[in-house]
């Protein structure tokens, strides 16, 4: 299911840019979309993973320096079956983490500095279980390419936005005078374009991850205790992360209460997760 997500997003992408070239240059504009789609497909299959981590600063980091976190996460891959993630922190006080990758063989699992400081030993247990059930549910490629596509779609929202307005790419139509009105249309349609592609993508995948981290663990409640803290203390505490990849995170990154953006959060709603894992809203 994941592969054919995957391939879904791809194309969609592809159909996204060849169909912004035709409108905004005609021929000329078909055929540099072409060529940029294809650059983008490959792009986000082969790096999309260092293109997230390196965005938030993440650093490898040695058992040495992380050894509570290489004993977790060595003996539940061991458990499982599969290979072991390359470990990276992030140099932030917010509590978060995330897996990311294109395959489990390829990936790598990132905390924060401020997640390790808050949990206990149970909870980060619980945590990584979670990351590591995105990785084995292989469903970290689909969550690495919804980033960078969303990111894409925005940024060629706005090269088309200011390319309508200078003249195309050489290729214009009489029928596209006044493209200016549409290069402000997409510019307003793209973002919501990308939200979609992530919510497509991430609401139930948080679910299952949860689900496998607990049969991971066999301890539900030690997840439902660290999502209980992590909800609180990212509010207090927020990360600042870009709106096209905060679906990777455990925790929404800039998750606040009941503002109009929780209309469009990648996250189900914490409370809805922790009830599914122990049978009610907290622990």
């Amino acid at each position: 299911m994941n592969t054919l997500k995957t391939a879904f997003l791809l194309t969609a992408l592809t159909l996204f840019l060849l169909l912004i070239g035709d409108h905004f240059g005609g021929r000329n504009g078909l055929i540099l979309a072409f060529v940029f789609a294809g650059g983008m497909n490959f792009f986000s299959y082969f790096y999309s993973d260092k293109l997230a981590l390196r965005m938030y600063h993440a650093q490898p980091a040695t058992r040495e320096e992380l050894p509570r976190v290489y004993k977790v996460v060595e003996n539940m891959t061991q458990r499982v079956g599969i290979p072991m993630p390359k470990i990276y922190v992030i140099p932030t006080d917010s509590p978060n983490a995330f897996a990311t990758g294109r395959n489990p063989a390829h990936a790598s699992v990132a905390v924060t500095q401020g997640i390790l400081q808050l949990l206990d030993d149970e909870e980060l247990e619980g945590v990584l279980a979670h990351e590591l059930g995105h990785v084995r549910n292989r469903d970290i490629l689909t969550s690495s390419i919804a980033a960078t596509l969303a990111g894409a779609i925005t940024m060629i929202a706005r090269m088309g936005y200011w390319a309508s307005i200078f003249g195309g790419f050489g290729g214009g139509r009489d029928s596209r005078k006044g493209g200016g009105l549409g290069g402000l249309f997409m510019l307003i349609v793209a973002p919501i374009a990308a939200t979609l592609i992530q919510l497509a993508v991430s609401r139930s995948r948080e679910y299952e991850a949860d689900a496998s981290g607990a049969k991971l663990t066999g301890n539900p409640y030690a997840l439902a205790r660290a999502l209980q803290k992590l909800d609180a203390y990212s509010k207090r505490l927020p990360m600042q992360a870009s709106p096209s990849n905060a679906h990777m995170f455990i925790v929404a990154p800039m998750m606040s209460g009941a503002d109009l953006a929780g209309l469009f959060s990648t996250h189900p709603p914490m409370a809805k997760r922790i009830e599914r894992l122990i049978g009610r809203d907290h622990v």
